[in-house]
């Protein structure tokens, strides 16, 4: 399997080195040369698998340059640290489908990808006697889950970006009280997309990112987009060996456009016909909301909300669906990325019957979350999340009868204990993973969005 730019400016090159490069040299972000198609013989096949059997089977078909036998393990390593043996096990209240992403050592889906990326960085610098300095921004769970994924590994240094005072008190509590030598936690005075910006940037300049080895950890890493792929997967054959052979749709709350984005090479990857339709379930920050429903993708103020993780106003996965938006032209897609950095909008409105044969988009005030959580409680005792109550209510407003709808639930609900609270009056049950999170040491720093300020930070830290 090759990999390839979003723009088309370097040569083919292997899984290892896409994963070791994260973003691309020229500033494009890393993609399959071509996603294989799963035939409906193999993916019947699939259907008693356990989670981790089925993670091999996906993963193979995209990796290969890990022997077999290394790749399993690496797999299995990485989800014997969740507590849940199904390791994404499926709920079902009323109509809906509820995708339990959150049985990592986080609490948070990203906990999925992450964990495994964290081993395969481990695996790939033993493989070349290499050190890594791991640089990523965050809008909430990603630092987290990326932290602990390579806390105390050997090798890698790991600096993490958030929006000072932005994210949730555990959130930032789990990040700031791993205090390990090898975790740097930097608070950004600005947004998430401040930091992003920075950490881009910082990657663009390629003197810089060579030496000091920086890898990536956000999104913009391809394994973590293969490692989401999964759970479509394993929640698609859940949903067909109990309601029979019928397509079926995922409502998904995404404010970077990654977890989606995994929906949609799942859809490209089963076999015709199985995923219907993603729904993209935002908050007030609707800027991917727009794009989907008229093609509008253009900036505006971030808005602080109480789901958090999608306080995101420039989604750093758009660019890949925009690669296969433009038929995967490297030059349109370079171009179109260009000038929406110089001018903060794109206007493309003409494909938004192409958009709309995929996705599907809702996004919640924050009158309309609150409500969700407070009714989807009372109806079945079940609490929500702020994101996974947007997904709940995208599922809610879009399901169409006898069309399963699979909502994912990025999120335990304890790690947002005040918003829950606040809608049910209710206090969620405390994890073991975060009780007396408040009482352990934190270690941060504090500076401006100023990307020099930042490289100067690197430069003293790294190794």
């Amino acid at each position: 399997m090759q990999y390839i730019s979003t723009r088309g400016g370097i040569s083919p090159i292997s899984f290892s080195k896409a994963v070791m490069m994260g973003l691309a040299t020229d500033g494009g972000l890393l993609l399959p040369r071509n996603i294989p198609r799963i035939g409906a013989e193999t993916f019947a096949s699939w259907q008693d698998l356990t989670y981790t059997e089925l993670a091999f089977e996906i993963m193979s078909r995209f990796v290969d340059d890990i022997p077999s036998s290394d790749l399993r393990d690496l797999i299995k390593r990485s989800y014997s640290t969740f507590t849940n043996a199904e390791i994404t096990p499926l709920v079902h209240h009323g109509d809906l489908h509820i995708l339990e992403l959150f049985h990592g050592p986080t609490l948070a889906f990203k906990d999925i990808a992450l964990q495994f990326l964290g081993n395969l960085f481990e695996y790939l610098l033993e493989q070349d006697n290499g050190s890594l300095n791991i640089l990523g921004a965050t809008s909430g769970d990603t630092g987290s889950a990326a932290i602990y994924g390579v806390r105390g590994k050997q090798r890698i240094n790991i600096f993490i970006l958030h929006p000072h005072k932005r994210i949730s008190p555990v959130q930032e509590k789990q990040m700031t009280t791993v205090t390990d030598a090898n975790v740097f936690n930097i608070a950004v005075e600005g947004t998430f997309d401040d930091g992003q910006k920075i950490v881009k940037d910082i990657f663009s300049d390629i003197e810089f990112k060579e030496r000091y080895q920086l890898g990536a950890v956000n999104s913009i890493n391809w394994a973590r987009i293969l490692a989401q792929v999964v759970y479509y997967v394993y929640s698609s054959l859940h949903v067909i060996k109990h309601e029979g052979d019928k397509a079926m749709d995922f409502a998904v709350p995404t404010g970077n456009f990654g977890d989606i984005f995994a929906g949609y090479i799942a859809k490209l990857l089963l076999p015709e016909g199985t995923i219907r339709r993603l729904f993209l379930a935002t908050n007030t920050n609707d800027i991917l909301c727009r794009f989907v429903q008229n093609g509008d993708y253009s900036k505006a103020e971030v808005q602080s909300t109480s789901s958090p993780s999608m306080d995101i106003q420039a989604a750093s996965n758009f660019e890949r669906y925009l690669y296969y938006l433009l038929d995967k032209d490297g030059e349109r897609t370079a171009s179109a990325m260009e000038e929406f950095s110089e001018k903060g909008l794109l206007e493309l409105g003409n494909h938004c019957d192409h958009i709309q044969r995929d996705f599907g988009a809702i996004a919640a005030t924050e009158a309309e979350l609150a409500d969700t959580i407070a009714n989807f409680h009372k109806e079945y005792n079940y609490l929500l999340d702020p994101h996974t109550a947007i997904a709940v209510f995208a599922g809610l407003q879009k399901q169409q009868k006898n069309i399963p709808m699979i909502c994912l639930a990025t999120a335990h609900p304890a790690k947002f204990g005040e918003t829950v609270k606040a809608a049910t009056g209710i206090e969620p049950d405390i994890p073991e993973a975060i009780k007396n999170i408040f009482d352990k040491e934190s270690r941060c720093e504090i500076m401006t969005a100023d990307q020099e300020l930042i490289k100067n930070y690197i430069r003293t830290h790294a190794s």
